[in-house]
């Protein structure tokens, strides 16, 4: 795998949060340290990508209701071995959403988050170190959800909190009405 690109691209980015900037370290740490770190065979851990998808009037976010999870989060998933996250990202955002044509805002990092995955039948309980950009859709196409959920919405900027209080969610609302 090669693993150099991924590297600098996380090392280029900034955040304003001191927590996601620990991360930040805590997963260039992984990464260099962990040769299988896009396989998710890797049992402690391992790298996947996801989009956070608004509407092109910025006003809204797809966010889906995670079957295994139980959780609103944004769309995205595992690398399997593909070191190029942006376009697992993509893969995943097109996967889930049913949404052929996502506009990526820019080429950068737009958030960074380690969370655990908690156990479930033959899987220990383990990291995912989550690069994730920043996509925009029309959100007047249809959007078609997949086996993964038991739901797929746009929903408002400000009415995100009512679906969730994931921390790495809600700083992305933040983020997303910064820009």
């Amino acid at each position: 795998m090669h693993r150099n690109n991924i590297i600098a691209e996380i090392e280029s980015y900034i955040s304003p949060y001191p927590h996601e900037m620990e991360m930040k370290k805590r997963m260039i740490s992984f990464i260099r340290n962990h040769n299988q770190c896009f396989d998710r065979e890797l049992s402690i851990g391992h790298i996947t990508g996801s989009a956070w998808i608004q509407n092109t009037n910025r006003d809204s976010v797809l966010l889906m209701h995670h079957r295994k999870l139980d959780k609103w989060l944004q769309l995205g998933g595992h690398a399997d071995g593909n070191s190029n996250i942006k376009s697992v990202a993509l893969k995943e955002a097109q996967e889930e959403s049913g949404l052929l044509k996502l506009d990526f805002s820019s080429n950068a990092i737009f958030d960074l988050d380690i969370h655990l995955i908690p156990a479930r039948s033959n899987e220990p309980e383990h990291f995912h170190y989550d690069i994730r950009y920043h996509l925009f859709a029309d959100d007047s196409i249809p959007i078609i959800k997949n086996h993964e959920s038991f739901d797929l919405e746009w929903i408002p900027l400000n009415q995100v909190q009512k679906y969730t209080a994931e921390e790495s969610i809600l700083r992305m609302v933040e983020k997303s009405q910064s820009q």
